[in-house]
């Protein structure tokens, strides 16, 4: 599920799809994308990249395209490789930079970035 709050400029997604369940959040304001995978008990941060994460106008449209045609050719799909050999957890001054939202999704997690 996808929830678009544009007076916050954040969108929160949804995916409960067992093993690979996530949830992420596109904090426009602040700059970040984040996702927590739950079967990893860790959370992913990255700065959002306007070359290729899409504007948050266009989220909704690019979801609906994708609800009703199934398959949508974008030139904004995104696909991120992490590696893990640093790992923190979040203090104080993360959660300056990365925002409420995000530390809301990711406290007490390991932040990799």
């Amino acid at each position: 599920t996808m929830t678009i709050h544009n007076e916050k400029n954040i969108v929160d997604v949804h995916v409960r799809s067992g093993l690979y369940s996530s949830d992420t959040i596109f904090d426009y304001s602040r700059g970040y994308i984040a996702t927590r995978l739950l079967s990893r008990k860790a959370c992913f941060i990255m700065k959002i990249n306007k070359k290729y994460i899409p504007e948050l106008q266009e989220i909704g449209r690019l979801a609906f395209e994708r609800k009703t045609m199934r398959k949508v050719y974008s030139p904004k799909n995104v696909w991120a490789q992490f590696q893990s050999g640093h790992s923190f957890f979040g203090d104080m001054k993360d959660w300056i930079v990365y925002g409420r939202a995000i530390e809301q999704l990711c406290a007490g997690l390991p932040l990799y970035g």
